[in-house]
């Protein structure tokens, strides 16, 4: 036990307690999430005295290391893996069940941390329905432990331990600037990858390698003092708005490197019976607390804090004392590698979770009911007649192909501008065309993400010839289709304010030049954009825009088969009126403005059939009329078909 740091079991117990604090989203924990950097620094010590200890023996084996590292963290992750299957297959509807498929297999293989870059940021409030999220760190940890001992055994060969140090110095530094950078470009990806993350690591290794000098050891309490000082500093005054890890991720770092470089086995701050069997218990601890907190996310359990905290402590120690305590047996040889049950336990939830995944997350667990709930959208779609299909098929600006050029030499009925929510609309403009004694020839000339409006940059790089998209329907407009309706159908209000989807709002969607910030001179330029763009369409047609349809926070048929899974009622997912009003309120008032200082320009409004008391609802007769979040299905856009008969009346009076 002389080799036992109490002062860094007390550090893993800090680092818990403040990630743990942060995910039940107790507010005086602003800055949380930096434990995870704290525990990197304790696991680049760790590693570092390991690995450095056992080469200067001679007996340092990376097998060795690696199944050892395996024993440690494998069990426990795949009996909490296991355990979200079993739960899963009775609570999640498919899509949520094939998604955690892939989280669970992901993170088994230690690769979720690439796997969660991929599909959004750390912060975005949708990520609180994804159950592994935190194994992002256990994935980089591991990648870390794979290729720091290889490097290690390596250099040994061709360098002295001074000049090995002054390299691990160096690349610690480097991989500091590299962090900064990565950060300031692409702060999602910083976050998730080892890239960025390692030099936290080998911070932690530079505690081992360059140790307090015993000139300074009489001062260790002060030392250690001021890391926590700089700890206590990280976890309340940095936030998720600050970009992370970057040059702030200095500071919690450099706090727990002073700590550990105190080496102070007494301390008030770190060996307390409190602390010291937190930290004992801290990766059970960590390992279950975030399916813990998905799990009241889930269920909309009001004050879940208050249980799910002491439920998370509570499966931390059993899994502490019947999993994590379990000893396996080390191997010494590659020879062996069959020997070694973590690998098993890996292999067959990862064929498991795999399996799930393929499997589109088993529709056989849906009873009818259900089924047609999960069914009902893809087929509407396809019993489409195939003109609707060929309008719904809208333009790639990524691609700019032969569907971005839709004008013809034909006298159409109308002409439709916008972006996705035109494509979801645009049947319901078909029928309303037909029902009114035309032909319904209609030019559907939208795009996918695009406001049709001019001088518009959009943040997504995936749409940057959205502003020449637009330029071409424009210029063609000019002098062509005189007295053609044009109709204007987009989700208005995304592209000032972001998306609402869970809540997770990233502002703005679109720039214009010299206005790269939300501020009130955006939204007056934006205003400004909008009304000269629909007076120029209108100068010599009519223009009707759609009012923006309600938009919901969460995808609405999977938020109904969850309810019918969880036996609740699809009341829970109405939408106060109010909450349309705050949503809608700035566009509702550029809209008013509009009208004022356009000739020709009309809104249609068919949200009252949306519209029951004080909510609106995104069903009818038990069956969902979106899509997605916000995006109508052919019954929800039938339902608005009515409202555009004016478009056509208007025509014959003209």
């Amino acid at each position: 036990m002389s080799n036992f740091r109490y002062d860094i079991n007390g550090l893993r117990a800090i680092a818990v307690i403040v990630v743990v604090l942060f995910h039940f989203d107790v507010g005086f924990i602003s800055g949380g999430f930096a434990g995870v950097d704290v525990f990197f620094v304790i696991s680049g010590y760790l590693m570092t005295r390991i690995i450095f200890r056992e080469l200067e023996k001679g007996t340092f084996s990376i097998f060795k290391f690696y199944v050892a590292r395996a024993n440690r963290i494998i069990p426990s992750l795949v009996i909490v893996c296991l355990v979200l299957l079993v739960i899963g297959w009775f609570i999640l509807p498919p899509l949520e069940y094939k998604a955690l498929g892939k989280h669970v297999a992901s993170s088994v293989i230690f690769l979720s941390n690439v796997i969660y870059f991929r599909e959004s940021g750390y912060f975005d409030t949708g990520s609180n329905s994804k159950w592994l999220l935190h194994t992002w760190s256990l994935s980089v940890e591991w990648q870390f432990y794979i290729l720091y001992p290889i490097f290690l055994v390596f250099c040994k060969r061709f360098f002295f331990k001074t000049k090995l140090k002054l390299l691990i110095l160096i690349g610690t530094i480097v991989g500091l600037v590299i962090s900064i950078y990565i950060t300031s470009v692409s702060p999602n990806s910083a976050y998730y990858l080892l890239l960025t993350r390692a030099w936290e690591m080998m911070f932690g290794a530079l505690a081992f390698l360059y140790p307090l000098k015993k000139s300074l050891q009489r001062h260790r309490v002060i030392i250690e003092t001021a890391g926590v000082v700089l700890i206590a500093f990280s976890f309340s005054f940095i936030s998720k708005e600050n970009a992370w890890p970057g040059f702030l991720a200095l500071i919690p770092v450099f706090g727990a490197f002073l700590i550990i470089l105190s080496n102070n086995q007494n301390s008030m701050f770190t060996n307390n019976i409190l602390f010291q069997n937190i930290g004992t218990w801290s990766y059970s601890i960590y390992l279950w607390h975030w399916p813990v907190v998905v799990f009241g996310y889930y269920l909309a359990v009001p004050n879940w804090i208050y249980f799910g905290l002491p439920l998370s402590i509570l499966l931390g120690w059993i899994n502490y004392i019947y999993i994590e305590r379990i000893n396996f047996r080390l191997f010494y040889s590659w020879k062996e590698l069959l020997k070694i049950k973590p690998f098993y336990m890996v292999l067959i939830l990862a064929m498991m979770s795999t399996y799930i995944f393929v499997n589109e997350g088993f529709l056989s667990r849906l009873d009818e009911n259900k089924l047609n709930i999960f069914e009902y959208n893809s087929n509407l779609v396809s019993n489409l007649p195939e003109e609707i299909r060929y309008l719904r098929d809208q333009c790639e600006v990524g691609y700019m192909d032969d569907k971005c050029n839709r004008f013809t030499e034909d006298s159409p009925d109308a002409i439709i501008l916008g972006d996705s929510h035109a494509q979801a609309i645009v049947n319901s403009i078909y029928d309303s065309a037909l029902r009114s004694g035309l032909q319904g020839n209609i030019i559907n000339s939208s795009a996918f993400g695009c406001i049709p409006i001019r001088g518009v940059i959009h943040s997504d790089a995936e749409r940057s010839n959205c502003s020449l998209f637009n330029r071409k329907n424009y210029n063609y407009l000019k002098n062509k289709y005189i007295n053609t309706p044009v109709i204007i159908i987009a989700r208005l209000n995304l592209y000032p304010f972001g998306f609402n989807e869970n809540g997770d709002v990233k502002k703005p969607y679109i720039f214009f030049e010299n206005e790269s910030n939300f501020s009130e001179s955006y939204l007056l330029t934006f205003k400004r954009n909008f009304i000269s763009s629909m007076c120029e369409l209108s100068a010599n047609r009519q223009v009707y825009i759609l009012k923006p349809v309600p938009e919901f926070s969460f995808n609405v048929p999977n938020e109904m088969l969850k309810n019918r899974m969880l036996k609740y009622g699809d009341r829970l997912i109405n939408m106060p009126d109010s909450e349309y009003v705050m949503r809608n309120k700035y566009i509702s008032m550029v809209l008013k403005s509009t009208i004022e200082n356009c000739r020709n320009v009309n809104i249609i409004d068919g949200n009252d059939v949306f519209k029951e008391k004080d909510f609106y609802s995104p069903y009818k007769k038990e069956l969902p009329l979106y899509v997605d979040s916000n995006h109508l299905n052919p019954a929800g856009s039938k339902l608005l078909s009515k409202y555009f008969d004016k478009v056509w009346k208007n025509q014959d009076k003209s």
